[in-house]
C-alpha cells in the first residue's frame, strides 16, 4: 500500500463540518454578570461580541456529533466509513469512557478505533498529525478528526480575563486520501510542526479533579474545577513561541510567509491573532476570525474556522492553507496544507 500511495495518493481533507450551540450570549450579558466588564471593553480587547452556551442537557460528545456528521455529509461519506476516530477535548463528557467512543456510538461508525486526545487548545491540529500518519499506512484509511469543548460549564464568572472570552462549539475534518499523479504540484496535509514547553505549565490550569487533588468539598468550594488563566503570561508565551514555530515549519516545506493564503488561527482572542499574523508575516494572508460570534471555543477553534472558511467558498483549489493552535501545557502546533478540491466537489 505504501507503494500505490507514492504512485499516485496523498493524504488530505476530504469534508469539514461545525456546529455552535443555540443558546447565544452577548457582551451585554456578560457585562451583567461580570464585575468590571463592560460590553465595549469586551469588543475592544478581544474582538469578540457574542458566544454560544451549550443547553443544560449538551455536552461535549453532543457538540462533537453534529460537526461529524456535517463533515461526513461534506466528504460523501456514511460513520461505517470510517476507520479512526479522534476527539481533541479539554471537557470531555467524563473521565472515562473516552468521548471519542460516545461519538462512535451516537454516529454508529462501528468499525472505528477511538480515542481523545487532551492538549487543549492545540488538540486539533495534534489530531490531525497523527490522522496523516495513520493516513500514510493505507490509501483507503479515513479518519474522522474532532475538536470539540464545553468550557462555559467551568468559567469563573468573577474573574473577568476568563469570563469574557470563552464559549462552547465543536468543529470537525474527515481526513483521507485524494489521487495525486506523479509530477503534480504538491497536494493535501503537507506537514505538522508541534512543541510543548512544560515550563509554562502554570499559565492555563484546571488544578483539581485528578489524582493530585481529587474532587472534595474543598476543592470545589476553592474553585479548584475552575478555569486560571494568567492573560498576560500566555500573550508572552504565545508571541514568543509560536511565530518561530510558523517560521520554521514554512522553511522546512519550501515557503515564505508571503506564500501563505489563508490563516486559520485558534481563536484566542482578536487582538492576540492580530498580533500574531503581524509578527508571523502573514499580513498578506486571510486571517480567518469567526471568534466574533463563537469566542473563544478551546479545542473547537481551529476547526470551526476552517469550516466557515471552507463553506463560505473562499478556500481554492491549490490554495495554502496554515492551521495553528497554542495553548495549556503549555502546547503549540502548526499544520500547512495545500487545499484539495476532489471532482466530487469535497474538500
Amino acid at each position: 500500500m505504501t507503494m500505490e500511495r507514492e504512485q499516485g495518493y496523498v493524504t488530505s481533507v476530504l469534508g469539514t463540518g461545525s456546529y455552535l450551540p443555540e443558546r447565544v450570549v452577548t457582551n451585554e450579558e456578560i457585562e451583567a454578570r461580570v464585575p468590571g466588564a463592560s460590553a465595549e471593553w469586551i469588543a475592544d480587547r478581544t474582538a469578540i461580541v457574542e458566544r454560544r452556551y451549550a443547553a443544560p442537557d449538551e455536552a461535549a460528545s453532543d457538540l462533537a456529533v453534529h460537526a461529524a456528521r456535517a463533515a461526513l455529509d461534506q466528504a460523501g461519506l456514511d460513520a461505517d466509513g470510517i476507520d479512526f476516530i479522534i476527539v481533541a477535548t479539554t471537557t470531555g463528557d467524563a473521565p472515562i469512557p473516552s468521548t471519542a467512543s460516545l461519538v462512535q456510538l451516537a454516529l454508529g461508525a462501528h468499525r472505528a478505533a477511538c480515542f481523545d486526545v487532551n492538549i487543549a487548545c492545540t488538540g486539533f491540529v495534534t489530531a490531525l498529525s497523527i490522522a496523516r500518519a495513520y493516513g500514510a499506512l493505507d490509501s483507503t484509511t479515513k479518519v474522522l478528526v474532532i475538536g470539540t469543548d464545553v468550557w462555559t460549564r467551568f468559567i469563573d464568572f468573577d474573574n473577568r480575563a476568563t469570563s469574557v472570552l470563552f464559549g462552547d462549539g465543536a468543529g470537525a475534518a474527515v481526513i483521507g486520501s485524494v489521487p495525486h499523479a506523479p509530477g503534480d504540484p504538491e497536494r493535501g496535509l503537507l506537514k505538522v510542526e508541534l512543541v510543548s514547553r512544560a515550563e509554562s505549565h502554570e499559565l492555563i490550569s484546571m488544578p483539581a479533579g485528578g489524582s493530585r487533588r481529587p474532587a472534595s468539598v474543598e476543592t470545589v468550594a476553592d474553585g479548584g474545577h475552575l478555569l486560571s488563566m494568567q492573560g498576560r503570561g500566555v500573550r508572552d508565551f504565545v508571541l514568543d513561541n509560536v511565530p518561530g514555530l510558523i517560521a520554521g515549519l514554512l522553511k522546512r516545506s519550501g515557503y515564505e510567509p508571503a506564500d501563505v493564503q489563508h490563516f486559520v488561527p485558534h481563536q484566542a482572542n482578536g487582538r492576540l491573532v492580530a498580533e500574531l499574523a503581524e509578527v508571523s508575516g502573514l499580513e498578506r494572508a486571510d486571517t480567518h476570525l469567526p471568534l466574533r460570534h463563537s469566542g473563544n471555543i478551546g479545542s473547537a477553534s481551529v476547526p470551526v474556522a476552517l469550516d466557515a472558511a471552507n463553506r463560505s467558498g473562499v478556500l481554492r483549489d491549490g490554495d495554502l492553507v496554515l492551521l495553528a493552535g497554542f495553548g495549556a501545557g503549555m502546547a503549540a502546533g502548526a499544520a500547512l496544507l495545500r487545499w484539495t478540491v476532489t471532482e466530487g466537489g469535497t474538500r
